[in-house]
């Protein structure tokens, strides 16, 4: 038998048992082979059961309708940090990170509502001259005729910048939110990882807190309040009175959703 023949996952998927499928290994995505085993669970286990995985134990809901039935009945399913929060992986109580995603109602609406206005249409338009002119210059300054890495001159350059710009923070620091991010997504069982334990991970955040609490200190001196999402923060009354490591859930969120996503 050929050790280096490729697996049919079609066939792998049909034919192990169902205790044995496990949607949470990121190899199935990273080969793309995803459906076939989701294809098995929606047939014959919707609800489907985990109970050995690198993570720990978990259950799965793989159709549509018990998905949207689960995401909106909050009184039975929570989202809350202090139940584990909505990753698979649990975090113990004193490394819990409170943020708007991972709360429930009315919590979550009361301080998504506070930032949200920076991402509508209308503020948005404001920026598209700067965004056009980055957009340029860094295209521009692109090396000709030689190979580089396009990840770290433009995907994270152009986010790193109008993440900045989104929460004032000092321009030529923006880098670090580009590493807080990484730091926070980091998997611990990646052998590329950035960090070794979630000790280390901690002792960043604790730098990323520090940073933020100068800026949140700078608006609350402030005689008059910006448009950037820490002023929102400062001047929301769902947010005017977070404890810090609230605070530093809700920074770490948007940094993620404004780094991560945006440059993958």
């Amino acid at each position: 038998m050929n050790e280096h023949a490729p697996i049919d996952h079609a066939k792998l998927a049909e034919s192990m048992p169902l205790e044995d499928i496990n949607v949470s290994d990121p190899k199935l995505y990273q080969q793309d082979v995803w459906m076939h085993y989701f294809d098995r669970l929606r047939r014959d286990a919707p609800v489907h059961y985990c109970k050995d995985s690198p993570i720990g134990p978990f259950w799965s809901i793989s159709k549509h309708k018990d998905i949207v039935s689960v995401e909106v009945n909050h009184k039975a399913f929570s989202s809350s940090s202090t139940f584990g929060g909505i990753t698979l992986r649990d975090r113990t109580g004193d490394l819990e990170l409170p943020m708007f995603i991972a709360m429930d109602q009315p919590k979550h609406d009361e301080q998504r509502k506070i930032v949200q206005p920076i991402v509508s249409p209308a503020n948005l338009s404001k920026f598209e001259g700067l965004i056009r002119s980055r957009i340029q210059n860094t295209l521009d300054s692109l090396p000709r005729g030689e190979a580089f890495d396009w990840v770290d001159k433009v995907s994270i350059e152009l986010t790193g910048q109008m993440l900045a710009t989104l929460f004032d923070f000092p321009f030529e620091q923006r880098r670090k939110l580009t590493y807080w991010s990484d730091v926070a997504t980091t998997d611990l069982n990646n052998p590329d990882r950035l960090i070794n334990s979630e000790e280390e991970r901690e002792q960043v955040f604790g730098e990323c807190l520090g940073a933020f609490m100068q800026l949140w200190n700078q608006r609350v001196n402030a005689k008059e309040l910006g448009g950037d999402l820490i002023s929102m923060l400062v001047s929301g009354e769902a947010t005017r009175n977070m404890n810090p490591r609230e605070y530093l859930g809700n920074v770490i969120l948007l940094i993620v959703g404004g780094n991560d996503t945006t440059r993958n």
